[in-house]
């Protein structure tokens, strides 16, 4: 390998190396040509950097050589990094539709069958449309691009899981979505929806045309409709919505046994069924959850830059290993599982849930913003331009795949897609932003969902150790929304907003009932009236709208004082 140009991002400065051989020789030739050989495969990339562990006293090793966009990959090397990138997001992929699938008055309550396939679905469709972010192009006739050209790959995006969970809930009440009730009318057994997952998918493919016409809209202008005191507002609300979601799975189950019934098949969680059934916050829960959440810690601290990367797939390997040894897990699920799925093997009704609309509105421009943020990362990690008409054209294609991705997603039966930020930071370990890598993640994604044995793995493992697991990957997001809110100045009027914001925000997120009883005297008869009513109390009741919409219209009508000002002036962040 011979040593090329560096490049510089920020002050810091990348070691750039290059297998290129003769000049103008495409990829795939190169490949070829040198399938049979140990270049081709090895080369001379320094493997100790990827995988010695990181003992203390034994020194920092010395940082491998950065491998550009454009360079020449090994194949080894190149397989390594995208199974490494695949284990990374592994964990963000399935959550979503293995909580949202699950029991529960917020949930679906589907089947294993159709629980097993949602999984599936998952990883073939953030495999298939994280190659459509990825592959950069010109739309002919145009100067507007499709992709960025970089290791952007996307999966299904947290933000949808607090909208789904009060959509799911709404329906439950109204029976939109079948249940048991006793003579007093309350609730006692929530029936599968599948008819509630097709009203969420309908609505979200309804919505994300507003994705689409985002990333025909300056980022500049982005920045002014959506500064990072309302994003940062936001998805700090989000991320504490999740973690609540993740504790209720860590003592056990977020279904009815949750509430200590004294009778019935939800005496234990997840139900008196279950390979050693206990009680919801029952010790040995609690024991298998903190598991894997210290498991995630060690891996971080001891393990390599490979463990590190993988670190919360490791930690739940663990729980699943003890949990297996300790009669735990549910095996009847893998082997009723098929050996092989794909998409539209199920199928569900699509329709639009008007009360969502307004809150899905809100969370595909934060997925826009955020976007904009994780692609700026990218390119930074990857020795590309941060300024600039090329940097600007990977933003708009960047947005404009995860429109367009979000769209085929409810084709493809899956929430909304979003750009993963966490593979930024495999491709910052690593040193490598070589887009085979991104293709080879996706070869592993789609393969692990079409043999759904290895989907309905997930399925097997105990809801208490998944909340370990999920509690650590929901705390992330609201550190995000922290982090983001860090980078202010914290004038006057920044605080004065994130009060008012946080008033009801953080109000209605830790008492999520606070307005559903305000206005029953008003609902009748009238659909449309009542349609109306249950959209009011979704947006006040779901903490992150009502904050977010209450901070963009008092960032556009208050006046900025003059700190304010010299604060954007020197502001040249898009996010």
């Amino acid at each position: 390998m011979r040593k090329s140009e560096t490049y510089a991002t920020g002050s810091e400065e990348k070691d750039h190396i290059s297998t290129e051989p003769a000049t103008g020789e495409s990829n795939l030739r190169w490949y070829l040509r040198n399938l049979c050989t140990k270049q081709g495969w090895l080369g001379d990339y320094d493997f100790g950097f990827l995988c010695l562990p990181n003992l203390p006293g034994f020194g920092k090793q010395a940082p491998a050589k950065f491998i550009g966009i454009k360079d020449r990959l090994p194949l080894a090397v190149a397989i390594i990094m995208g199974f490494q990138h695949c284990l990374a997001m592994l964990a963000g992929v399935v959550t979503p539709p293995l909580i949202l699938s699950g029991p529960g008055p917020q949930h679906m309550n589907l089947n294993t069958e159709y629980r097993s396939y949602l999984i599936s679905a998952s990883l073939i469709t953030c495999g298939l449309l994280s190659m459509i972010q990825m592959t950069r192009w010109r739309i002919p006739g145009t100067r507007y691009y499709m992709g960025t050209g970089l290791i952007t790959v996307v999966g299904t995006s947290f933000t949808i899981m607090p909208v789904a969970e009060s959509s799911f809930a709404y329906m439950y009440q109204s029976d939109f979505c079948p249940s048991v009730k006793n003579g007093a009318g309350e609730i006692t057994q929530y029936l599968a929806c599948p008819q509630a997952y097709g009203a969420l998918l309908g609505t979200t493919m309804a919505c994300s045309v507003l994705m689409i016409l985002i990333s025909f809209v300056p980022a500049k202008v982005l920045h002014k409709l959506f500064p990072p005191l309302v994003t940062g507002i936001t998805v700090t609300l989000i991320g504490a919505h999740l973690v609540g979601s993740g504790l209720k799975n860590w003592g056990g189950g977020s279904g009815p046994c949750i509430g200590h019934p004294t009778s019935g098949n939800f005496m234990r969680c997840p139900n008196v069924d279950a390979p050693n059934a206990l009680p919801w916050g029952h010790i040995k829960y609690m024991g298998l959850g903190f598991l894997v959440f210290i498991s995630i810690i060690l891996f971080d601290i001891f393990g390599s830059h490979f463990m590190r990367s993988a670190e919360v797939v490791l930690g739940l390997i663990v729980g699943l290993v003890v949990s297996w040894t300790t009669g735990y897990v549910n095996t009847q699920v893998i082997n009723d599982a098929p050996v092989v799925t794909f998409l539209w093997v199920k199928t569900f009704p699509l329709s639009i849930y008007t009360p969502a609309i307004i809150p899905m509105l809100v969370i595909y421009m934060l997925i826009a913003v955020e976007s904009i943020g994780t692609i700026t990362a990218c390119c930074d990690v990857s020795g590309v331009e941060v300024s600039g008409p090329v940097f600007e054209t990977r933003i708009q294609g960047g947005v404009l795949a995860d429109g367009l991705n979000s769209l085929l997603a409810g084709a493809f039966t899956n929430p909304p897609m979003s750009t993963f930020a966490q593979n930024n930071g495999i491709v910052a370990l690593t040193r490598c932003a070589n887009l085979t890598t991104g293709y080879a993640c996706c070869f592993f994604l789609v393969f692990m969902g079409i043999f759904s044995k290895l989907a309905s793995v997930f399925l097997a493992i105990p809801e208490s150790v998944l909340g370990g697991m999920t509690t650590f990957l929901f705390a992330n997001v609201l550190v995000s929304g922290i982090r983001i809110l860090s980078y202010l100045k914290w004038t006057r009027r920044d605080r004065f907003i994130a009060a008012a914001s946080m008033t009801l925000g953080m109000g209605t997120t830790i008492k999520d009932d606070w307005f559903s009883y305000a206005l029953t005297s008003f609902k009748g008869t009238n659909t449309t009236v009542n349609g109306l009513i249950i959209s009011a109390e979704m947006i006040v009741n779901s903490g992150f709208t009502i904050a977010a919409l209450i901070a963009i219209i008092l960032n556009l009508v208050m006046p900025k004082e003059p700190e304010d000002l010299e604060n954007d002036e020197n502001d040249g962040h898009p996010v």
